[in-house]
């Protein structure tokens, strides 16, 4: 038995009926032959990995009354049926299709008796790749533990074998109640700074009784010392490298920073990761820097379209991995953050990459005032109960739609694997990151680098950004936009988007492998095939009936009949069809930008 420590229970409390704690990942597979099932593989290679990796075989044990951070245990009843699951797209198999699925799959809790991860192997994509969806709680691991995983379960080249063998284990027995309770009285009593926190509440409630002001008078000295530290949103006299701001007034308001619902939307591009670094070089900044700019500038040109920029820049909350690689258990989590400014109010794309250059060195300066290290110390004192009951409260009386965040966004930039990687021979093409979202920051962005590529991956709340789509590809146009700015020559064409089946109506590519690609040829025709079958076979049995008719009854009355049978068919499939049309021509009516979106993908070629 192990217990949580305080930044991975976190995680746990941060849950409501509207948020989730977990975070995933949609790794998208190239097929090496036509007869490759995913799914044996899949199911086979991580029933070998639950036997050697501790997070993927334990479970919670909540202590009564939430009074201490809850405890891992090996799971009993493992059930590996459970976790790994097989599923498939409609026709055609569209990019906008995929995310669906993903929004539908990561807007549910996990089931805190079992094990807290789930893999979806999806087939079916009009381009004959499969995908990996896994998704699994954050209390277990982060990002970085995620690629340390990620690399476990493939390997370096397509035949290589797998390194892992099954390996006998045991589960552990639940404990009892009382055994949790007696537990946290020992932890309890072992902790002194628990013990003077409470004593220290003692003795404050005594003072305030008694009438006696030090305890208070000692409270507002160190509020005084913070408040040094803290300059002045208006203090413009200080340049920025003299200045460390703490974010303590709200954020500026966007349409996503509210209270959330329980759906999400998820969409994907990519970029490649040598145009990124041709823009580093063009404007003197980092990759990090480019892609800070790059989330800048696309919320800007968003925020313009919907006519509601904010003059002040917005606010983004980076997440920091602290690990120095000499963990004794890498399976938690060692993760803070650092808030930065995004020059969302600058309307020149190479001066943004200058700003987000500053506004990162800021947040840095921020990060080593206020270590990462007493932060997660301090992690470890929080009050289970406290902190659950508050952050419950916050969802049940909306207050994110009374006070502003002190953020807008969450952006992350996880570095991946530089090789490719390959899962039971098939080549991993693309790791898209699907994070989390929660009360009042309804808008996540991730990025994600793999080879030569960049994979953007962000997630909302379903109401508060229905047209994500449009977001996910000002991105991309941001790229162009730096480009154009700056002079600098593509390294490479920027790459067509995936096929949508209600979007771009982009075509999608062919398969690699050019037996997949016969294949899925071969089905296509068959499906051809069988629409022109289903087309001539309700006109043969109409005509079939229509001679049956004739002979039983008299001319008048069967030409009274005739379009009574026609009719509901013919309403029938016109209904199904308008909406389509109408949605189609309404959606392209309002996308203004999407003639923006083509010459911004056509630029590489120029």
């Amino acid at each position: 038995m192990k217990q949580l420590t305080g930044i991975d229970a976190s995680f746990l409390y941060m849950e409501t009926p509207n948020t989730y704690g977990h975070v995933n990942g949609l790794a998208i597979y190239e097929r090496p032959s036509p007869d490759f099932e995913p799914f044996e593989h899949v199911y086979e290679r991580f029933g070998i990995m639950v036997d050697h990796l501790e997070p993927m075989r334990r479970r919670l044990v909540e202590v009564p009354f939430g009074l201490d951070h809850p405890y891992w245990i090996d799971d009993p009843d493992f059930d590996l049926d459970y976790h790994v699951r097989h599923l498939g797209l409609a026709p055609p198999g569209a990019a906008d299709q995929l995310s669906e699925q993903v929004a539908r799959i990561v807007g549910r809790h996990m089931d805190r008796r079992r094990p807290l991860w789930e893999v979806y192997v999806i087939e079916g994509l009009a381009d004959g790749r499969w995908a990996m969806l896994s998704k699994t709680h954050h209390a277990t691991i982060d990002g970085a533990s995620g690629v340390i995983m990620l690399k476990m379960m493939t390997e370096a080249s397509p035949d290589a074998e797998f390194a892992l063998e099954p390996v006998a284990w045991q589960g552990e027995e639940v404990p009892r109640d009382i055994d949790l309770l007696t537990s946290t009285v020992q932890h309890l009593v072992k902790n002194p700074v628990k013990a003077a926190r409470l004593q220290l509440k003692v003795v404050r409630q005594l003072a305030e009784a008694a009438g006696v002001d030090s305890v208070s008078g000692a409270a507002s000295q160190a509020r005084d010392a913070i408040k040094s530290l803290v300059t002045p949103g208006d203090d413009r006299s200080r340049s920025a490298e003299d200045s460390v701001s703490i974010p303590l007034s709200p954020a500026p308001p966007t349409p996503w920073n509210a209270s959330v619902t329980p759906n999400r939307r998820f969409a994907m591009r990519s970029v490649a990761l040598e145009n990124v670094k041709v823009l580093k070089n063009a404007t003197g900044g980092t990759i990090n820097d480019v892609v800070m700019a790059m989330c800048a500038g696309a919320l800007r040109e968003y925020l313009l379209m919907h006519d509601v920029l904010p003059d002040e820049p917005l606010r983004a909350m980076v997440p920091v991995s602290i690990r120095t690689g000499d963990e004794e258990d890498v399976w938690t989590n060692r993760v803070s953050a650092i808030i930065a400014e995004l020059p969302t109010n600058c309307d020149d794309p190479i001066e943004r990459v200058a700003r987000c250059r500053d506004a990162m060195k800021a947040a840095k300066r921020q990060f080593e005032l206020l270590p990462a290290e007493a932060m997660m110390e301090a992690s470890q004192l929080t009050s289970p109960v406290i902190a659950a009951s508050a952050i419950r409260l916050v969802g049940r009386l909306k207050l994110a739609d009374r006070v502003n965040s002190p953020i807008n966004v969450v952006i992350s930039n996880v570095p991946g694997p530089r090789d490719p990687l390959y899962f039971a021979g098939a080549k991993l093409d693309a790791y898209i990151p699907v994070s989390t979202i929660s009360d009042g920051v309804g808008l996540n962005i991730t990025v994600h680098s793999y080879e030569d590529r960049l994979d953007i991956g962000l997630i909302s709340d379903r109401e508060l950004v229905p047209d994500l789509w449009d977001l996910v590809d000002l991105h991309v146009d941001e790229i162009a936009r730096l480009f154009e700015a700056t002079g600098a020559e593509w390294a490479v064409a920027q790459e067509a988007p995936s096929m949508r089946r209600g979007g771009l109506g982009v075509e999608p590519r062919p398969p690699r492998n050019p037996e997949v690609a016969a294949r899925l040829a071969r089905q296509q025709g068959v499906a051809d095939a069988a629409s022109v079958g289903a087309q001539t076979k309700p006109a043969a049995k109409k005509r079939a009936v229509k001679k049956r008719a004739a002979k039983k009854s008299p001319a008048k009355k069967s030409a009274s009949k005739k379009p009574a049978a026609k009719k509901p068919a013919a309403k029938k499939s016109a209904a199904k069809k308008s909406p389509a049309k109408k949605s189609a021509s309404k959606k392209s009516a309002s996308k203004k930008p999407a003639a923006k979106r083509s010459t911004a993908t056509k630029s590489p070629s120029r």
